[in-house]
Formats: C-alpha cells, sequence, structure tokens
C-alpha cells in the first residue's frame, strides 16, 4: 500500500489507531524511502517513498501498519563531503526518534558511508541487512507520580545500572545487571538504608560502542557514545518473558519513585556514537550530517570536536533542537524520569560561526528547556565544561541549575590528602562557592559538591594510589586524568598494613564527611560508601567486568554505616542543608557562618592565606539559634581546639568512624587528618 501525505506535528514513528505516520527531518535531502523489514531485521520487504515534504521534514502515513513493524530511512542526496554533505541511499538510517533498536552495531566497514579505500567516494555497498533498525512501538501506561525532594535536603547518588547490581549476592542471578536488579528489593533496601534522596543514572540511552573498543575486546561501559536518544540500552534488560527494554526501564523507574528515591537520567545529547568523518554513518550523519552537526566552517567535510569524541551536535538548528526536547520530553513522560544530568553542557549551549560558537546562557536550548512546561520544573543538572574554547562555564547556567562544582573537588582533595591549598580555599568551597555562584542569582544548593565521581578515582583509590593504572583500557596508560590530588600513604595499591589502611580509612571518612556538611548539594559516588576500588583505573569507561561492578562480597560494612550516619546528621540539622546562602555576623537572617582559629580566635589575613594553616573551626547558627560547630584538622599531627562557650555533643568523629552524643570539654584534641561534627542539642542518644 502506497504511503498518504503525511504532516509535520510529530516527527518519528507515531502509531495512530489506523496506521503508523512517519516523519524525518532532512532539510538538504532530495528524497527520503521508508524501508520496512521483517520482525528480525534482515530482509527489506518493502519500500516507500515519503509523499510529503514541508519546512524541511519528509512526511507520510501508511495506513493499516501496526505496533512491531520494523523500518528504516535511506535519505538521497548530494555525496559532497567538502559541502558538508554525506548522503548515500546505499545506507540504511536509524530513525533519530527511535524509541527500541532492532541490531547491535558491530563495527563492520559496511556501515561506513565513505568508501574505505577512497574516502572522498560513497561506499556504494548495501548494508541494510546488517544496519540498526527502528521498530514501531505503542506508549506505555502513565507512569507513576514521581518523588518531590525539597532542594535544599537533597543528596545525589550516581551509579551505574549495570555495575550496582552485577554481583550483589541478594539479586537473583538472572536480574543483576539489569533494570529489574535496581529495582530488587535488595538494591532498594540499600539506597534507603543509606539515606541518599535522589538517583542519578549514568547514560540508559542505546549505544553504539567504538570501532577501537571492538577491535580490543572492551565496550563503552559507561555508555558515553549514543545512537538512539531515547531507546534504553537493551544490554541492561534482563530478559524476563512479558517485558521489554522499555517497559523493564520503567519498571525500574516506579519502583525507585515508590521507595521515595527521585531519579535523574545522565544524557548525551552533545555528540553521538558516529564519532568523526572516519567513522560510520548510522543516522544522524546520513540523514542530513550539515544540519545535525557543528562543521569546520573552513573544511566542512570535517567535524567541530569540543567533546573529543569526534562530534558536536548542533543544537543552533531548530528542528535538531526539537529532537532533543522532544527526546527529553519522552523520558520524562512516558518513563516518570524527574531530571537529567547533561554530559559536557556547554556544548548544548554553543552558538553558530556567527556568535563564533561562544557558550551562552541564553542559548537556545537553554531557552527552550526554561519555557517548555514539561521540563522547565524538572532537576537539571550541568557538567559545566567540554574542550572547545571558552569551555570551562563552571557557575554561568542558568537559575535553577545545578552544576558540577570540580573546584570543590579538587580544593578539597589537596587540602586533606596534598598539604595543598590555604584555609580560604577551603572555606569558600565549605561555603557554596560563593566566587562561582552569584547568590544573588542563584540558589545555595547550585553547587554539586563531589570528591569522586564516575570520572576518576573512587575513593578508595584516591587513597590508594599515587598514579594511574589504566593498562588495561590499551592506551598505554595515556588516557585518564594524570592530575588527581591523590596519596597513596606509602604503598601504591593494596596493602596488609594495618597503619595504612586505617590512615587510608580516616581519609576517606574526612573526606565524605566534609562534601555532606558543605553548603550546597552533596553528591556521593555508589560504591565509595562500600570501599569498592577499581584497581588505580581512573577512566574505566571501556571497562565492563568486575573491576568496576561493585564488589558487593567484600563491603565495608563500618564505612557505609558510617556514611548513613553522615546523612542522618544533615537530615536532622537544618542548619546544615542547603537552604540560604551563609550570611557573615549581622548579616540578614539565614545561616551565620563564623570561622574561627584553633585558638577560637578570628582569623588574620595572613592566616586565611597561609598554606601551612591545616585546621580551622567553623560555628553555623540558624536564627533559631540552632549551632553546629565543625572542627577540621588536616594537618599530620592532632590540634587542640578551643570549643566556643556552651555545651557541645560530638555527633561525628571521621578519625574513628564513631558516631553518638559525646560531651565535649572546653579543649578537645582532635587527631590528624580528621572532622568532627558537634552541636547543642542531642541526636543519636534522644
Amino acid at each position: 500500500m502506497a504511503l498518504l501525505p503525511g504532516n509535520t506535528r510529530a516527527l518519528g514513528a507515531t502509531l495512530q489507531a489506523d496506521g503508523v505516520h512517519f516523519a524525518l527531518a532532512a532539510p538538504h535531502a532530495t528524497a527520503v524511502e521508508l524501508c520496512l523489514f521483517d520482525d528480525g531485521g534482515h530482509t527489506e520487504t518493502a519500500r516507500h517513498a515519503l509523499p510529503g515534504h514541508t519546512d524541511g521534514i519528509w512526511h507520510g502515513f501508511l495506513p493499516g501498519a501496526q505496533a512491531g513493524l520494523v523500518y528504516g530511512w535511506r535519505v538521497h542526496g548530494a555525496w559532497a563531503p567538502q559541502q558538508g554533505q554525506r548522503f548515500n541511499p546505499a545506507k540504511l538510517m536509524l530513525d533519530p526518534y527511535a524509541r527500541e533498536v532492532v541490531g547491535r552495531y558491530q563495527g563492520q566497514d559496511i556501515h561506513l558511508g565513505h568508501d574505505p579505500a577512497d574516502p572522498s567516494q560513497p561506499d556504494p555497498r548495501d548494508n541494510a541487512a546488517e544496519a540498526l533498525k527502528a521498530r514501531v512501538v505503542a506508549d506505555l501506561p502513565a507512569p507513576t507520580p514521581g518523588v518531590a525532594v525539597e532542594p535544599a535536603q537533597r543528596v545525589l547518588y550516581e551509579l551505574h545500572i549495570k555495575g550496582f547490581t552485577a554481583l550483589h549476592p541478594d539479586v537473583p542471578i538472572k536480574l543483576r545487571g539489569s533494570y529489574a536488579g535496581l529495582a530488587h528489593p535488595a538494591a532498594l533496601a540499600h539506597l534507603k538504608a543509606l539515606g541518599v534522596t535522589t538517583l542519578c543514572l549514568m547514560p540508559a540511552a542505546q549505544r553504539a560502542d567504538e570501532l577501537r573498543l571492538l577491535n580490543l575486546g572492551l565496550s563503552n561501559y559507561w555508555g558515553y557514545s549514543p545512537i538512539a536518544w531515547t531507546a534504553p540500552e537493551p544490554r541492561y534488560w534482563s530478559g524476563t518473558p512479558g517485558s521489554s527494554p522499555r517497559s523493564e526501564f520503567r519498571q525500574m523507574l516506579d519502583a525507585l519513585h515508590q521507595a521515595g528515591l527521585e531519579v535523574i537520567l545522565d544524557v548525551v545529547y552533545n555528540h553521538t556514537a558516529e564519532t568523526d568523518e572516519f567513522g560510520p554513518s548510522l543516522s544522524l550523519r546520513g540523514i542530513d550530517n550539515a544540519s545535525y552537526y557543528h562543521l569546520e566552517p573552513g573544511d566542512p567535510s570535517r567535524y567541530l570536536n569540543w567533546t573529543g569524541c569526534g562530534n558536536c551536535v548542533n543544537l543552533s538548528q531548530p528542528l535538531v533542537l526539537r529532537t532533543v526536547m522532544d527526546s527529553l520530553r519522552r523520558w520524562v513522560q512516558e518513563f516518570g524520569v524527574d531530571g537529567f544530568r547533561f554530559d559536557l553542557g556547554p556544548v548544548l549551549g554553543r552558538g553558530n560561526a556567527a556568535t563564533q560558537y561562544r557558550f551562552a546562557g541564553n542559548a537556545p536550548f537553554l531557552m527552550a528547556v526554561a519555557q517548555d512546561p514539561v521540563l522547565r520544573d524538572k532537576l537539571m543538572v550541568a557538567e559545566p565544561w567540554d574542550i572547545g574554547p571558552g569551555g570551562y562555564q563552571l557557575g554561568q547556567f542558568p537559575p535553577g541549575w545545578l552544576e558540577w562544582n570540580d573546584k570543590f573537588r579538587d580544593t578539597q582533595r589537596a587540602f586533606w590528602l596534598c598539604g595543598q591549598e590555604h584555609p580560604g580555599a577551603l572555606a569558600q568551597r565549605l561555603a557554596g562557592s560563593t566566587d562561582c555562584f552569584d547568590p544573588a542569582r542563584r540558589a545555595a544548593g547550585s553547587s554539586v559538591n563531589f570528591v569522586t565521581a564516575h570520572d576518576g578515582f573512587t575513593l578508595t583509590d584516591l587513597v590508594s594510589y599515587n598514579e594511574r593504572h589504566n593498562l588495561a583500557n590499551g592506551e598505554h596508560n595515556r588516557d585518564g586524568h594524570g592530575h588527581n590530588l591523590s596519596y597513596n600513604h606509602g604503598v601504591e595499591g593494596p596493602t596488609q598494613d594495618p597503619a595504612i589502611l586505617a590512615h587510608r580509612l580516616r581519609h576517606q571518612r574526612a573526606l565524605l564527611a566534609a562534601t555532606v556538611f558543605s553548603l550546597g548539594t552533596p553528591m556521593l559516588l555508589a560504591g565509595d560508601d562500600i570501599g569498592h576500588s577499581q584497581r588505580g583505573n581512573n577512566n574505566a569507561y571501556c571497562q565492563d567486568n568486575a573491576g568496576t561492578w561493585l564488589n558487593w562480597p567484600d563491603a565495608n560494612r563500618d564505612l557505609f554505616d558510617f556514611v548513613a550516619r553522615l546523612l542522618q546528621v544533615r537530615r536532622a540539622r537544618p542548619v546544615l542543608q542547603a537552604r540560604t546562602w551563609w550570611q557573615a555576623e549581622g548579616g540578614p537572617g539565614g545561616v551565620v557562618a563564623r570561622w574561627h582559629t584553633p585558638e577560637g580566635g578570628a582569623l588574620s589575613p595572613q592566616q586565611w592565606n597561609d598554606g601551612q594553616q591545616r585546621a580551622l573551626a567553623l560555628h553555623l547558627q540558624d536564627c533559631n539559634n540552632a549551632d553546629c560547630l565543625l572542627l577540621i584538622n588536616a594537618a599530620t599531627q592532632p590540634q587542640v581546639f578551643q570549643l566556643p562557650a556552651g555545651t557541645w555533643l560530638r555527633h561525628i568523629d571521621s578519625s574513628s568512624g564513631a558516631a553518638g552524643d559525646t560531651l565535649l570539654a572546653a579543649h578537645e584534641t582532635v587527631p590528624a587528618g580528621s572532622l568532627w561534627l558537634a552541636s547543642t542539642q542531642p541526636l543519636f542518644n534522644a
């Protein structure tokens, strides 16, 4: 049956009662063909020219078509790499709106749009039998309502869906490493007992692994290589009969919500798995290369590469922006996602050649999110840097956004582990980084405070290795960050020396406490709460194995209990939550922050900037006269502190890991490398 004219109201494949509507944004194409396949996607069964072409969108309606139909696109146009176009109808293209993908990219050179022997020429081989294809699907039922988390009480917990349960002994083997595994009561029990409020799931969109990794027998385990922005990755599906990757992902979200957890999804709209000009033509490249990607102005056969992944998606193009916005809304409206963390966020806010590709806080994407009725109230978190010109944009995202704060990470590491930085720098990070986030326009929780994240050492490795150990990645240990501000405490890697192990744990606990009690939104890395190690690999993006999967059998339960107590204290003490910016003495309401030397006096300008000054006290008091006291000693020797007048009960001692209400004297000795937290009201023994 021939296609009927369609419309431009919806892109992708839209299931209707009497058939399926198809639409593809390809402004520079001369013709578009819809190719239909058997259920397995192996044999082409029909081919239809889309009859409609309106405002750069090709469209048509196929009467009688139903859910389950497998399809792909052949897009006709000029093969002119020097002008930025790479149309090749011999190659079947995956719909950018694919909601379920049939097949997996295995690195075959038949997926190259160009001739492998002569990249200036198109490759004539037909790849349809092996190409990625989309399956038409029906909408899932409406998701369960999301979880309302008070911003001041939010605690982020970054985890990998597979890695979190792949080795969990209390999750059934058939569910480990899957969406269903994360929804299992054993996984939920850990998260609830820990006390985090918000999960940040690493990328779950379907990916295509890079050829280099495939040739090494590796994969892009982290998932930062997307090929279908709105299709849940099938490798995380348990295969349970009667389910699908889409339905199981949704069931996972429902279970997390029912457990009281907010869920945000790490999304990668800055680049795709098609990589650079030598990469495969899987989707956007063969649909309309010059529209979807930023190309070098002087040589459009090459890609601007502010991502380090070979290409950059061009959100200054309206139809590309529409594609990304529709994808975000789909994650919210169909799956129930509560927000997003945007990988390499500045790429999304860059303009075009006319603006010299500068990042702008009022870029089209950021403006679109701000006014969108579905997205504007969702949690938005930016990774505020890329590798392009002016790529470091910490503090420059719009009000309401949270931003990963690497200055917090580096200052805490330097102060506690390396004997670097001065009290003024530490205080700036503890107080919410007002040098980066303007208190006049940003909320006190804008800074995402973290010491570790997926990218870099785990907390255990941070105190166990001076150098990265990334040989397993196949790049001769050149990949990953070389400046880690880590400290191995005298032995590189594992040791049985009880003194070294005790020192390492002491610093782990101090860094965790500093993260949880600082002003802002704390973020913990899954596994840091149980002492997980990646054996010194600080760039384990391609290690889908027991080296990255959380090591539950060897979990440090005492460390877990300590982290849970930290979060319990934070929940119980509003003065430790990011409700308002801290004020100096005599400021207008809110929390007053008083900084003291160990002797109880105010710090002089010289002491604030003295790199040898390793100890200070912070006294917080709110308008209800609720007090908290942090005693910080990052020195290598114990330090005597004179406490403010009053009755103080210590709740947290990072040196021993002990928690309880211990009455303090007027003078107390804080061990080396330790943080104490006290208040004037009972907590644990109340």
